[in-house]
């Protein structure tokens, strides 16, 4: 049933798209993480996977057992287990490197957010779909505005 939601979910992004006159040389990636998955590693095997230089995050809906997540002007990550819903996943995808913003709420409704970092599992699932355009190469690199690699669009 679940991937008849999946293949359904698909059909309306791509005649979004048709409708929107999306351009050609873009290409929506719709996929689910599994139980006991890493969200970080999963998203960044789908853009190895597919070569994709250029792309970003639509949606995400699921749920994690454990997360780390690196908050702002932070220079370590902080950890949590439990379960907690993914409320938002946003962010910026290329095989030259990634930029992920995640949000998640726990049983009460508090709510964090931070930079998505390896060790968040997935608990029951994470529905997840991704536009790539080839009209852009996202590349990472210092730029003198900040002390870290930012986004260079080629």
């Amino acid at each position: 049933m679940r991937q008849i939601g999946m293949v359904l979910l698909s059909v309306v992004f791509l005649f979004a798209c048709k409708q929107n006159n999306m351009s050609s040389h873009e290409t929506i990636y719709a996929f689910r993480l599994k139980p006991g998955e890493d969200l970080q590693k999963g998203l960044e095997n789908v853009v190895k996977q597919n070569n994709i230089k250029a792309g970003w995050i639509n949606t995400c809906v699921g749920s994690l057992t454990d997360y780390q997540i690196r908050f702002a002007n932070q220079p370590k990550g902080d950890t949590g287990s439990g379960y907690f819903e993914i409320v938002s996943l946003v962010g910026t995808l290329s095989i030259n490197g990634s930029h992920i913003h995640l949000s998640i709420s726990d049983s009460t409704g508090k709510t964090i957010g931070g930079h998505l970092m390896e060790g968040c599992k997935i608990y029951t699932t994470a529905e997840i779909v991704i536009t790539a355009t080839d009209k852009f190469n996202f590349e990472r690199a210092e730029d003198g505005t900040t002390p870290w690699k930012e986004l260079q669009i080629k």
